[in-house]
């Protein structure tokens, strides 16, 4: 295996660099949701069309990710991120002077296929320039950037469509995905090694259709229910074909996406948690804006007002949470991050028609110090676990595992909150009870971050 040792680099100028690019790209996912009205009025579409607008890209992001440890294993890390934030960069263009809807849901695909490539392609390059002693504080910054980036994107995109028009949305995001294009070609350098790899074309049809298939289905049973036909359909179809992926995988020499990852202990139980992190707070996410809108009668930029505190002490967090685990291992932060969960979660509980809005903000934020404890660091222990040839596979793996878990955990109870009738006590009464079922599953992953290990020193710190 060739290394990268004779490479010259600075390694806070290449984090940064990525840091902005994935910034731009987390950004984006959440823009356009406050946008969707005024895409519907000037397209004359349906809502049920309209969400393809976010739908789309999910999907197309989400087939994306299982791909890019193939891709940062074959190509520098250099090529991939010029590639990535170029194929970005005209996705954005597209959606900006796009004159019709169609094209406009084109234009979001291409973005994903950019976007896809940069979250895994950041955290593989953090892992590989920095030893394991130093690798909390560095995906702590990471960890900014997942938690703060989308939080903000709402909020931000209220304010432009209030002043202007929803494609500004794509003006704002194209000059400086172009300025972090030009930083890249002349300042990035290649950290990563590599290898010979050939491109299984079946594994990947299979990887679109599995992934892709369960995305799809849990994107459509907010719509549909869990027994529309096509939801129904799209989880049989992602399920087969997600089986004869994993089961083709085991049989190639090269595997597309390496599943030995799962024989880490630590691994499978980060990746199980971080499913449970983020799914909650996709699902509550979810969930209180229906309640400041439908049950309160308030506006969507309350919603993302409401919700602002949260991501501030996201970004504030993160980067500590990261120290933190450097010095003391991740088990101690999962064990007080759960606890934020949970007491979060209980609070919810408590939380009547008449709540004020500063009051549920609170208990937001109290959800959100818990997930600034964990995100990045599971995901730095569950890697950290692996041997270093592993690390892309291992990244490209935690984040599909946790996307598409997520997302279906999300879906669950969103479902369970449906169970409510469409009048405002109905709707109170559901959201009532997927809290509680929230506070269920943050006890269950309080239970199971007891299970972590401890920090120690792995065999694999003197490879870095």
């Amino acid at each position: 295996m060739e290394t990268m040792k004779s490479v010259s680099y600075n390694r806070n100028l290449i984090v940064s660099i990525l840091l902005a690019a994935s910034f731009v790209s987390l950004l984006n996912q959440t823009l356009l949701i406050v946008a969707l009205p005024s895409i519907m009025e000037e397209f004359s579409v349906s809502p049920t069309l309209a969400q393809w607008v976010t739908t789309g890209f999910m999907l197309a992001n989400g087939v994306m990710i299982p791909i890019t440890a193939f891709l940062i294993e074959k190509y520098s890390s250099k090529a991939l991120l010029i590639f990535a934030l170029g194929i970005f960069a005209i996705g954005t263009l597209i959606g900006a002077v796009t004159p019709n809807f169609w094209l406009l849901i084109v234009a979001r695909i291409v973005q994903a296929i950019g976007a896809g490539m940069l979250m895994p392609l950041m955290q593989t390059v953090i892992f590989s320039i920095y030893p394991v002693e130093k690798r909390g504080a560095a995906m702590g910054m990471s960890g900014l950037v997942v938690g703060f980036a989308p939080a903000i994107g709402p909020t931000l995109a209220g304010w432009i469509i209030d002043h202007t028009s929803w494609r500004f949305l794509f003006y704002t995001v194209l000059p400086i995905t172009l300025i972090v294009f030009v930083l890249a070609i002349f300042l990035m350098k290649n950290v990563t090694t590599q290898h010979e790899r050939k491109l299984d074309v079946l594994s990947v049809i299979l990887s679109s259709f599995g992934w892709g298939g369960l995305l799809y289905a849990t994107s459509m049973v907010g719509t549909y229910g869990w027994t529309g036909l096509n939801v129904i359909l799209s989880i049989l179809i992602g399920s087969i074909s997600l089986f004869f992926f994993i089961r083709r995988q085991f049989k190639l020499s090269q595997p597309m996406l390496n599943f030995t990852v799962f024989q880490s202990k630590e691994f499978t139980l980060t990746t199980i948690l971080s499913i449970v992190v983020f799914g909650l707070l996709i699902g509550i996410e979810t969930i209180l804006p229906i309640f400041v809108q439908n049950v309160r009668q308030g506006t969507a930029l309350t919603s993302g007002l409401m919700l602002l505190p949260g991501a501030i002490i996201t970004g504030a967090m993160s980067p500590i949470s990261g120290k933190l685990f450097d010095r003391f291992g991740v088990k101690g932060l999962a064990i007080i991050g759960f606890s934020c969960i949970v007491l979060a979660t209980i609070l919810y509980n408590f939380i009547g028609q008449d709540t004020s809005f500063a009051a549920i903000s609170a208990i937001f934020t109290v959800q959100m110090l818990g997930f600034a404890l964990l995100s990045m660091p599971l995901m730095t222990a569950g890697i950290n676990s692996l041997p270093h040839e592993l690390i892309a596979h291992g990244t490209a793996m935690h984040n599909t595992i946790r996307t598409v878990g997520s997302s279906i955990f999300a879906a669950l109870l969103v479902t369970v909150m449906s169970f409510g009738n469409i009048q405002h006590d109905g709707i109170f009464k559901g959201i009532k009870i997927a809290f509680f079922v929230a506070m269920l599953f943050g006890a269950v992953g309080l239970l199971l971050s007891f299970f972590l290990a401890k920090k120690e020193k792995r065999p694999m710190e003197s490879a870095n």
